[in-house]
């Protein structure tokens, strides 16, 4: 015989289940939208100024997302761990300050940026100082869409990025009037720059960015950790990138990115994922624990085969389709399908693992796995580079992707372990 309570459970998961797949739903729209603008400015750049000019783009392109891991470790991903699934007064302060701390590294790296590039001058130092000037607003429709996605509000996050995409369209026109890589860099933060003040709007939430210290001070314990950890993966593409590009030539960059484009579906839905599924682990955490192994398998298996049978049809595509969508940088790029795949595949099943790590705090065990990841993405990448160009460069980022994602999945075993002997000891605590 069931009880009152036992019935009242057991007809609210289905409602939580709903509720899980419509926030997980949202993740994958705004990130397809997302990598939608992305792939169209690579493949606007790629198809408009060639190979090399391409490869300077994606210079700025690696470097942004250093800047952005800096940024997420200290703004939004505390944001995320602590405030997802929280009451609105306690979320829309927390937002405040999370979106003022983001802004405030945005202005403060580029001024840096703005600084060092123009110092530097030429194509690429142009570049740089483009990148710099609209670093504030890239860090900021950034800070909104994890905020509304802590907030379990991923539509709005959806409705930013696709007004985002909608601005990018007539500022891609024009820098393709004016021909070169610096206007491309301003068009793409110009259109970013318009979503961030209707996230403004969105969210009723003004930044602020005098909060930003007591922010950084609050979470120190998970922004510093989170911070190394980011800059690490992030950090660890942009010593690829320069690397590749000393080793072999610029326009091996855009090689590597060109593959990258063509798996642009499956690292949107890897990038959709993560930004919903740190937020989804600590919700399963708080209300199912012993579900979290589970979760965090079953979202990392499926990416993982997912990208295995993309990387599988873009096999098939013929030479003058690809050569359509990404002019001369096909050729080389489509060389690279294979390791690439099975890159994506690897970072996909790792992208599991970590989601639980971060839902249970354990930001020490995911500070050593993202350490030990980046130091063979850099190992694996520039010495292949050495040994066979770009196609090894590619071969060696593979294989270092899989075992990154190992050591993930063993330090979240031990830290699950960790957790239920904790909870034993409060349980029979007096």
């Amino acid at each position: 015989m069931t009880t009152e309570g036992e019935e009242t459970t057991a007809a609210a998961r289905p409602t939580a289940r709903r509720a899980l797949v419509g926030r997980l739903s949202w993740g994958l729209a705004d990130q397809a939208v997302c990598s939608m603008t992305n792939f169209a400015v690579g493949i606007y750049v790629a198809r408009s100024l060639g190979l090399t000019a391409f490869g300077v783009f994606s210079l700025a392109w690696v470097t942004y997302g250093v800047v952005l891991g800096v940024s997420r470790g200290v703004a939004t991903d505390p944001l995320m761990v602590r405030f997802s699934g929280v009451p609105d007064a306690s979320w829309r302060t927390a937002a405040a300050r999370s979106s003022g701390t983001a802004l405030g590294v945005g202005a403060v790296v580029g001024a840096v940026c703005l600084v060092v590039g123009l110092s530097v001058g030429g194509r690429v130092g142009l570049a740089f100082a483009a990148l710099g000037v609209v670093l504030p607003g890239l860090l900021l429709q950034d800070a909104w869409r994890f905020s509304f996605f802590a907030a379990g509000t991923g539509r709005k996050a959806f409705a930013n990025d696709l007004l985002g995409g909608i601005a990018l369209v007539p500022a891609l026109v024009a820098a393709d009037h004016l021909g070169s890589v610096t206007a491309f860099v301003l068009a793409w933060g110009a259109a970013a720059s318009v979503a961030a003040g209707y996230g403004w709007l969105q969210s009723g939430i003004r930044p602020r960015p005098a909060a930003a210290r007591a922010w950084l001070r609050d979470h120190r314990d998970l922004g510093y950790r989170y911070l190394v950890e980011n800059v690490g993966v992030s950090g660890a593409a942009q010593l690829r990138a320069y690397g590749l590009g000393a080793i072999v030539g610029v326009s091996a960059v855009g090689v590597v990115r060109g593959a990258e484009l063509l798996l642009g579906p499956f690292l949107a839905v890897l990038m959709g994922l993560s930004l919903v599924t740190v937020a989804e682990a600590a919700r399963v955490l708080r209300r199912a624990p012993h579900r979290l192994r589970a979760f965090c398998l079953l979202l990392g298996a499926g990416q993982a085969v997912g990208a295995l049978l993309w990387g599988a049809a873009l096999l098939l595509v013929p030479d003058r389709v690809g050569a359509l969508v990404l002019g001369e940088v096909w050729g080389a790029a489509s060389e690279l399908i294979v390791p690439a795949a099975l890159g994506v595949a690897g970072a996909g099943l790792g992208v599991g693992a970590a989601a639980g790590l971060r839902a249970l705090a354990a930001a020490r065990r995911s500070l050593r796995c993202q350490l030990f990841a980046s130091a063979c993405y850099v190992g694996g990448g520039l010495g292949g580079a050495a040994v066979a160009g770009t196609v090894g460069s590619a071969w060696g980022v593979a294989a270092a992707t899989v075992s990154g994602s190992a050591l993930w999945w063993l330090h979240l075993h031990a830290a699950l372990r960790e957790h239920h002997r904790n909870t034993l000891r409060e349980v029979r605590t007096p």
